[in-house]
């Protein structure tokens, strides 16, 4: 069974960092990852009703010869049209992914943000990934921002690093070293990362290549210096590194702000805010612009969120970081219909690259449901929910199913007084079965 042609269309240009047999493998897991309820490798060929024996497709993940990241930055590529000349916004963040078994690679205890509250940290066995995703808006639906992932590294803690024989390296390692990647393929595009406090400390944010900038939270209670006195002739002693200290985001609160509302995360908040231009006490030779907000309504606590884009206005701050939910979603969503935490490899090479696979799926759908898929989806009206203004990941992936079951039914020739009855038929099994 093939997929629609608009969907391997978004496929086909990775066939030229592989053998043209391991594409031919991975395009047929591929339909069983689309159909499949189990995302094993045998559960996928079952899904994709093949027969031949299952080892050649688990040495597709386990010792073929291809580069995870090299599909990514092609699938980046792909995406160029719908991105334009602009500034490209990326999403970084790390979710966990639960497994069994002590001889997984890679495999240890984790924070699970899940079961985990603000008091008691819980710990879960599994795999955790660090994750760099392009942040899209498409025509189809403004407002909306999606994030498609395109890189992948996997976090071992120092245990696992030392029961496996691998170096350790801390997340913020693993994301800067992504972040150097995409900076060596796209030589002339100016990218701006969104992330959460893990990741907006002096381990990402003094290590980011050349046009990048980043825009995350900061402490209520860091400490802001005004830039650096211009040295007078005849002063002693070494240079200055920082400049006089400034009130805190906690402090600049405290006085008199301004007021806007803020259409962000769906809904509109009323908020009091403060902005300065300042340095960082840990990022003292990089400009960057600080707001401090308290939101009205809502029932937000107060916070704090700053951009290297010193010149940005404290609204398009706001809007930016508010932009990286949507790297939550896709974690979301990836998890609970498109199995990320399901594949059994236990081998390196098999960890390594059959988990990203249901992410980069992920984005296939998205995209393919925006240029063409939207065009067959008609919303199943229920009495819960009578106005459903947008289709949910769910309903992109019951679309392609049923548009694929259509493709391959027709072809087989079923024609008929019954034609229609039966494809009614399908589409409730496909509806059920996504």
């Amino acid at each position: 069974m093939d997929l629609v042609p608009g969907f391997m269309l978004l496929v086909q240009p990775l066939s030229s960092w592989m053998y043209a047999p391991t594409f031919r493998n991975l395009s047929v897991l591929i339909v069983g990852w689309i159909f499949a309820g189990q995302r094993t490798v045998t559960g996928l060929l079952r899904a994709a009703m093949v027969d031949r024996h299952h080892s050649s497709f688990h040495r597709v993940f386990a010792s073929a010869a291809w580069s995870l990241d090299q599909l990514g930055l092609a699938w980046l590529d792909t995406l160029k049209p719908w991105l334009g000349k602009g500034v490209i916004f990326l999403a970084l963040d790390d979710t966990l992914a639960r497994k069994r078994g002590m001889k997984v690679f890679g495999a240890g205890m984790h924070l699970d943000p899940i079961i985990s509250t603000r008091r008691t940290a819980l710990m879960h066995w599994g795999h955790s990934w660090v994750v760099l995703g392009v942040l899209m808006e498409f025509p189809l639906w403004p407002g909306r921002w999606f994030c498609l992932p395109i890189l992948f590294r996997l976090y071992l803690n120092i245990k696992s690093a030392q029961r496996d024989g691998v170096l350790y390296r801390t997340r913020s390692e693993l994301a800067v070293e992504m972040l150097h990647v995409l900076a060596g393929h796209a030589k002339h595009q100016r990218f701006h990362v969104v992330a959460d406090s893990a990741y907006g400390g002096i381990t990402v944010a003094g290590k980011l290549p050349d046009r990048f900038d980043l825009t995350s939270r900061v402490l209520l209670d860091a400490r802001l210096h005004a830039p650096v006195p211009k040295r007078t002739q005849g002063t002693n002693g070494r240079p200055r590194r920082r400049g006089q200290r400034l009130p805190t985001p906690r402090q600049m609160l405290d006085r008199r702000c301004r007021k806007m509302t803020c259409d962000i995360y769906g809904r509109k908040d009323s908020v009091r805010w403060a902005d300065v231009i300042c340095y960082l006490y840990k990022l003292p030779e990089r400009a960057v612009k600080v707001v401090a907000v308290e939101p009205t309504t809502g029932g937000r606590t107060k916070q704090a969120f700053y951009s290297t884009a010193a010149d940005a206005s404290a609204r398009n701050v706001l809007a930016w970081y508010a932009r990286r939910w949507a790297i939550e979603q896709m974690f979301r969503d990836t998890k609970n219909h498109l199995g990320f935490e399901e594949p059994q490899g236990w081998s390196p090479w098999a960890v390594r690259r059959t988990a990203p696979l249901a992410m980069l799926v992920y984005g296939w759908i998205i995209v393919w449901f925006a240029s063409d898929g939207h065009r067959h989806w008609k919303p199943r009206p229920q009495s819960w929910h009578q106005d459903k203004p947008h289709a949910s990941l769910r309903d992109m992936l019951a679309t392609l199913r049923l548009q694929t079951v259509k493709r391959y039914a027709f072809a087989a020739g079923i024609r008929g007084a019954k034609t229609r009855k039966l494809m009614k038929t399908l589409e409730n099994i496909v509806q059920l079965a996504a």
